[in-house]
């Protein structure tokens, strides 16, 4: 089942509610613009490939409900559209990525309903293509692992941050596939937990061997012998940094101090060549995510709260980042990684 797609009968998106797992496995449509655009602020659609496909199928709603009467009417609507649904996640490079990619395959149009059959197939293309770039990034990645490894992983990069199969998940997969024992460790990723409510519920799902740490405990778990190797996704990688769910920076110190290998897997649109650490705007999330857990207050409901949701992990903590072109060892040039 995939994580989001688009019902070509009712012209709408169906998504997996994120923010529902692991309790339930809730399926929900938006209908609007405003409703995915609420998904993706909200988390209940996320992790990078995820908001491409949502960017794409965000682009797809918005030329199916556009009222425009002329070609120029409805490119400028798309464009706004474009516009708004690029802000709702600032420093996940992904989305910007689908959406300017469906509005410069509008450039071959020639009439209202060629721009609409051309937004609706790049969109529903971008969506099929994620799951054939996972599966080769698991393909490739899955040499990194050996038979009886022990990997460490943050946040969820899994089928449920992509539409199928999954980035650093996907590779873990891709190498129990091929007959290699992985257990894997999973940090709970506070403040909203998608370690602990779905990167867990994914593994377990699939019967894969998991255990449940808090963020925490990486450090002791390190050097206490108990990992192997660590594993990330990304949001986006810049010419000297690789942005992801905040706490990926301490484990790759933490790696780096006891020589673990620390890999990153992320498909060639997470990639942003003209970008570099000062320039990327990171996302600050609402504070009552720290002051609230499951709707319990847990803090002073006026204390200050500092919420940012990515931070920067340096090229030099990194070993290696496994794209669907390949495995690539840092220092590299983002254009030629590229190409």
């Amino acid at each position: 089942m995939r994580t989001i797609d688009w019902n070509d009968e009712s012209k709408n998106i169906v998504l997996v509610d994120q923010t529902y797992l692991p309790v339930e496995l809730k399926i929900i449509e938006c209908d609007n613009l405003a409703s995915i655009c609420e998904a993706i602020r909200s988390l209940r659609v996320r992790g990078a490939p995820a908001l491409a496909a949502a960017g794409g199928f965000g682009m797809a709603l918005a030329v199916t409900l556009s009222s425009a009467t002329s070609m120029e009417m409805l490119l400028k609507d798309l464009k706004v559209a474009g516009d708004t649904l690029k802000a709702t996640r600032p420093t996940a490079v992904n989305l910007a990525w689908a959406v300017n990619r469906v509005l410069k395959a509008t450039e071959d149009a020639y009439d209202l309903d060629s721009i609409k059959d051309i937004v609706i197939s790049e969109a529903i293309r971008i969506a099929d293509e994620d799951v054939k770039i996972n599966k080769s990034i698991g393909k490739h990645g899955h040499r990194l692992l050996e038979d009886g490894d022990r990997v460490i992983t943050h946040c969820n990069a899994g089928r449920m941050a992509c539409v199928d199969w999954g980035t650093a998940l996907g590779v873990i997969r891709s190498a129990v596939e091929k007959g290699k024992d992985i257990e894997v460790i999973a940090c709970e990723t506070r403040p909203l937990n998608q370690g602990s409510r779905i990167t867990t519920w994914e593994l377990m799902q699939d019967n894969i061997p998991v255990t449940l740490i808090t963020d925490s405990m990486s450090g002791h778990v390190m050097k206490n012998g108990m990992v192997d190797k660590v594993i990330v996704g990304a949001d986006r990688i810049t010419q000297d940094v690789v942005f992801n769910k905040i706490g990926t920076y301490t484990h790759s110190v933490l790696a780096r101090e006891h020589e673990i290998p620390f890999f990153v897997a992320a498909p060639i649109s997470t990639f942003d060549p003209n970008g570099w650490e000062e320039t990327v705007k990171i996302e600050e999330r609402d504070p009552d995510e720290l002051r609230y857990m499951a709707g319990q207050q847990i803090a002073p409901a006026n204390v200050r709260v500092y919420n940012p949701a990515f931070d920067a992990t340096p090229m030099e903590n990194i070993t290696a980042i496994v794209t669907e072109k390949g495995i690539f060892q840092p220092p590299f040039l983002l254009d030629e990684v590229m190409m």
